[in-house]
């Protein structure tokens, strides 16, 4: 039996507050679409580049759903998080994700979130 969206997600989550990258990307079908804010990444190989050193900019996390919509292999999922970066500065961030599951993993994730909301990895203040 296939795990709903919101298991899939919850799971995917758990990777990436364990910062694991190849656990994140395990999530995700090897021809998976992942729009962030910043466009659009197709397959294990550009989406990796997302994800390369946010655990390095930001070693802690820490996600919750909020809210969730739910339509068969598709949900939107309204989360709360928060990033804590290496001197232990927190910020707190609220967003959106929108997936759709083909089995147990992502076929497709459009993430919404304003990334003005944190420093991006490198240029942290």
């Amino acid at each position: 039996m296939s795990r709903t969206p919101r298991e899939v997600s919850e799971s995917y989550w758990r990777a990436e507050e364990s910062r694991g990258l190849e656990a994140v990307l395990a999530h995700f079908h090897e021809d998976a679409v992942f729009y962030p804010v910043t466009g659009s990444l197709s397959g294990h190989a550009e989406i990796r580049t997302f994800y390369e050193g946010m655990g390095d900019t930001y070693p802690g996390l820490a996600v919750t759903i909020v809210h969730e919509v739910r339509c068969g292999d598709e949900a939107a999922l309204e989360w709360e998080a928060t990033l804590t970066d290496r001197r232990g500065k927190k910020y707190p961030i609220r967003g959106v994700n929108i997936v759709r599951v083909r089995g147990d993993k992502f076929e497709c994730v459009t993430a919404y979130f304003d990334p003005t909301q944190f420093p991006a990895p490198g240029t942290e203040e």
